[in-house]
């Protein structure tokens, strides 16, 4: 499919937060038709995802009502960027042009590397992990024990959530519990562990190993038992910019300069997890992608309109935990992300962190929004469509 010199393609690889957002802002410009490629027909509200596990919430929304009806959405997944061409080739067959690219392909559960674990450890950082992890525990009795590795933010609402829904869990830290979170603010979180009846393992000891069918080992020596074993420690990213030959760091997120270009390509830019800038590492989070979604789709925006694009400025209030359906801990931070000692806990906690959820989803409806405003006109004269070739 060739290019059309008067319209501008661009092509979203991936539907998060981020990409959504990018997409959103970028379809409200004329002459730009945007494509966005998500493997999945729906939305996944992956800050739910360890509520579906207990059923307090399906974590999926329809894309038609986050993204702009001016966006083209593909079902599928992109296996190469062939930047010189400027073309995406999809695992389906087919191929989009671009003559901008938003990488946003996010990122997913790490490979372990402890035997056994990816045998017999069930994840939740996506939602076909999250789906077989629901599933397992409504064939396990609910008085047979639940292993939880990993004490980060995901690891200790993951606990939370199954003790508060009656499971007898253990998290094993393999460190200290919530890392990311200020000294004062892991009280509040270790308290009310301990009031749900969350067995919590902490030091360096209890590295996890190796998982077997019904335990883990820990470094020094201990089993715990479990009936299920639900591994959270640590993130990666998609290696599709490696593959494709793009600079990457060590953890394969893209590497881009501050105004998230990559530093190979001033036509690819990058959004969310699965990008780094250089000498800024950024916490993996929902707070970052949705800020990095919008400085992504105006790096472009400006580069359109003839424009130097101006770094991007990420701003951090805090992080928001829920622990259980009842009660959570916000912890506050600088805007440069360093967490400070304030911090709120309990009930009012808990609806912080609802809010935060909701308001996010809030952002992403309203985006899509303003996307739809610009409609095509009935003789087919309105934005072009990337088909796949």
């Amino acid at each position: 499919m060739s290019r059309n010199s008067e319209n501008i393609e661009v092509v979203v690889l991936g539907g998060g937060y981020g990409g959504v957002k990018a997409a959103n802002r970028l379809a409200r410009r004329a002459g730009v038709s945007v494509t966005l490629v998500n493997p999945r027909p729906d939305f996944v509200e992956r800050i739910r995802l360890h509520q579906l596990v207990t059923g307090s919430d399906d974590a999926v929304e329809a894309f038609g009502e986050v993204l702009g009806r001016n966006v083209r959405l593909v079902v599928d997944t992109a296996t190469l960027i062939a930047h010189a061409e400027r073309r995406v080739s999809l695992a389906g067959g087919g191929t989009l042009v671009y003559d901008h690219l938003v990488y946003a392909v996010g990122s997913g559960a790490s490979a372990p590397g402890v035997p056994g674990a990816a045998e017999f450890a069930h994840t939740v950082a996506d939602l076909d992990g999250a789906r077989r992890l629901r599933s397992t525990l409504a064939e396990t009795p609910a008085t047979a024990p639940v292993t939880v590795v990993g004490a980060g933010l995901t690891g200790v609402e993951t606990a939370a959530e199954l003790a508060g829904a009656g499971r007898h869990v253990t998290l094993v830290c393999g460190g200290v519990l919530g890392p990311s979170l200020h000294a004062r603010g892991r009280r509040p979180v270790a308290r009310r562990l301990a009031a749900l009846g969350v067995r919590v393992l902490e030091g360096a000891g209890t590295r996890v190993t190796e998982v077997t069918r019904d335990a883990v080992r820990l470094a020094d020596g201990r089993d715990v038992t479990g009936a299920v074993t639900v591994w959270t420690a640590g993130f990666r990213v998609p290696d599709l910019a490696a593959r494709s030959g793009l600079s990457t760091d060590a953890h394969g997120r893209l590497v881009t300069d501050p105004t998230l270009t990559s530093v190979d390509d001033d036509r690819i830019v990058a959004a969310g997890d699965a990008g780094v800038i250089t000498g800024r590492p950024f916490r993996m989070s929902c707070q970052a992608a949705v800020q990095l979604g919008t400085g992504a789709a105006d790096t472009i925006l400006r580069r359109i309109a003839g424009k130097s694009p101006a770094p991007v400025r990420l701003l951090f209030a805090g992080q928001c935990l829920s622990l259980g359906r009842e009660e959570g801990v916000t912890q506050f931070s600088y805007p440069d992300d360093r967490v400070n000692a304030l911090h709120l806990s309990g009930r009012p906690a808990a609806g912080v962190k609802e809010i935060a959820c909701r308001s996010t989803l809030r952002q992403l409806v309203a985006g899509a929004r303003k996307a739809g405003s610009r409609a095509v006109r009935e003789d087919g004269s309105g934005p072009r469509r990337n088909v796949p070739a």
